[in-house]
């Protein structure tokens, strides 16, 4: 069975589906290229990697692609090096910039200057208009299923209408989602595709510490927990016991401040606590994971994963006719 064409700009992916840009190091090269060359659009985080690093690992994407398939940079807002981060982004000719966390007018004005699309994430119709008004070419609505920071408590199915009625530009939809069903709804409802980044996690290419990953395949139901980062928004993780230490109001000492947030809390540092469950320490460091990680039974080759997705698409949509 077919689907709805997705484009945004040049962009036109043989399968509809974005992989999430997760930082700190879980999506690199291996794991965007990967994407990329099953069909999707891949995205590399430039969050808690120096500017030098994020370039070498979209040339790398580049030369794993051969050139062909989409590869964009997920650069976070909330960081001090995001504007020097995009514009190297830009110059490296990337297929597109996705930011979350908050935007400003300048981020567009580069992308049309670099003639590079600019996506951002949102989490309610009244800021996707305003990204839309400030020039996005398309939007990621996000809902409170995600990993990582959140920037809701709404679920995405109940975010994703409103959002599709008060934009006129592409929307995807990011959030809990796992499968094809799920991709069948979200295309439904008339986004034009999903981001997906928990289930990607656990996969042979990610470019996580199988330590990480198997965090991932072991969790259970209940093992899921919202936190307070210092980015000022809530985080949904693994929990451990990192997430014991930091629970309610409690301060974790902070060896070496980096001074990377434009805004920051200092309870604890959330970058070096991502460093060290990309390190292996997955005991001691931030695992951020989706609602639904529990689903995820075994890591699989990033091709398989999509394949069994479209299968379950097709096996949806025969059922809807």
């Amino acid at each position: 069975m077919g689907f709805p064409q997705l484009q945004i700009a040049h962009i036109k992916p043989k399968v509809p589906i974005f992989q999430g840009g997760m930082g700190v190091g879980i999506s690199l090269s291996s794991l965007a290229a990967a994407v990329a060359n099953a069909g999707g659009v891949g995205i590399i985080s430039g969050t808690g990697i120096s500017t030098d690093e994020m370039r070498e690992h979209i040339r790398k994407a580049r030369e794993l692609t051969k050139g062909i398939g989409y590869i964009g940079v997920n650069v976070l807002f909330a960081m001090k090096d995001f504007a020097e981060k995009m514009k190297a982004a830009m110059e490296e000719k990337v297929d597109f910039i996705i930011s979350g966390a908050g935007f400003s007018r300048d981020m567009y004005a580069w992308g049309r200057t670099f003639g590079i699309p600019v996506i951002s994430i949102v989490s309610s119709a009244k800021l996707a208009r305003l990204a839309e008004k400030l020039g996005a070419a398309a939007v990621v609505v996000e809902g409170f299923e995600a990993g990582g920071h959140l920037g809701t408590d709404r679920p995405l199915f109940d975010i994703l209408p409103e959002v599709i009625e008060a934009v006129q530009i592409p929307v995807i939809a990011a959030g809990g989602i796992l499968t094809g069903e799920d991709l069948a709804k979200a295309l439904q409802m008339g986004a034009v595709g999903v981001q997906m980044g928990t289930r990607f996690v656990a996969s042979e290419e990610c470019d996580a510490p199988l330590a990480f990953k198997q965090k991932y395949v072991d969790a259970q139901q209940e093992d899921t927990i919202l936190v307070k980062t210092t980015v000022g928004l809530q985080g949904r993780a693994i929990k451990n016991h990192f997430t014991d230490l930091i629970s309610g109001d409690q301060k974790v000492k902070i060896e070496k401040c980096l001074d990377c947030l434009k805004d920051c809390s200092y309870r604890f540092c959330t970058l070096d606590s991502l460093l060290k469950s990309v390190d292996g320490d997955v005991e001691n460091g931030l695992v951020f994971a989706g609602s639904r990680v529990s689903e995820i039974k075994e890591i699989l080759p990033v091709r398989q994963i999509i394949d069994n997705i479209m299968d379950e698409y097709n096996k949806t949509v025969e059922k809807i006719v």
